[in-house]
């Protein structure tokens, strides 16, 4: 994958730069045309020619980054697609991908439903959603990503058996996820009080885990399997 070019101190802090020098930043980053104006005839991306015959993961949201390049860091032999609407996290992410020389990563800063429409079917064979907005208020429940409008695109990008993780602190998020998940074809792998209490043995924890644990809040750690 190309290198990218390192935005400035100034450019790096800075929500409202302007869009083509974020363009020219993590354009060589893209995993390819995922939008509806490069892309209106929504062409499925070519996986093989972004990392070869590497297997492909997939995070949603991926916040600042921590978790992502940790994981391509850790699993060199995997290439990792991450989704973030937000500039100052796609910002931090190239930082920390500087930092970690990782080669393996792809980013989509935008909706994720866009990327959902081109992505090939059935080729992704983990997913993260970690932390994701809990949309607090109950008459903004169906933005979450745990709904049918999210959740029946991203069953058809997973392989059959494709493990799906998601992290959060917030008990409603919990409920509603152990309650649409299973109903979108996944089956939750818990079967006791630590599989959920307990994080993952590739874990690293993120920001927002440590502003949770700051604030009293519990984390969750839901691991599911493509049906």
């Amino acid at each position: 994958m190309a290198q990218f070019l390192w935005p400035s101190e100034r450019q790096r802090g800075c929500a409202t730069a302007s869009r083509p020098i974020w363009t020219r930043i993590w354009q060589p980053l893209s995993p390819g045309a995922v939008g509806w104006e490069e892309n209106p005839d929504r062409t499925p991306l070519d996986l093989k020619a972004l990392f070869g015959d590497k297997p492909v993961w997939l995070e949603t949201g991926f916040g600042g980054g921590e978790h992502m390049v940790h994981q391509a860091a850790t699993y060199p032999e995997i290439g990792i697609i991450g989704c973030e609407p937000y500039i100052n996290g796609v910002a931090m992410l190239l930082g920390k991908i500087r930092d970690a020389g990782c080669e393996n990563v792809a980013v989509h800063p935008g909706d994720v439903r866009d990327l959902f429409d081109v992505l090939p079917p059935r080729k992704h064979r983990q997913s993260f959603l970690l932390y994701p907005d809990p949309w607090p208020k109950k008459r903004h429940h169906r933005r979450r990503f745990v709904t049918p409008e999210y959740l029946e695109p991203f069953h058809k990008v997973l392989k059959p058996g494709a493990e799906f993780r998601v992290a959060t602190d917030i008990p409603d998020y919990v409920r509603q996820t152990l309650e649409e998940v299973p109903r979108a074809g996944f089956e939750w792998l818990g079967e006791c009080a630590d599989d959920w209490r307990t994080p993952w043995d590739d874990w690293i924890s993120t920001r927002y885990e440590q502003k949770a644990l700051r604030e009293g809040r519990t984390p969750h750690y839901l691991t599911f399997r493509r049906i």
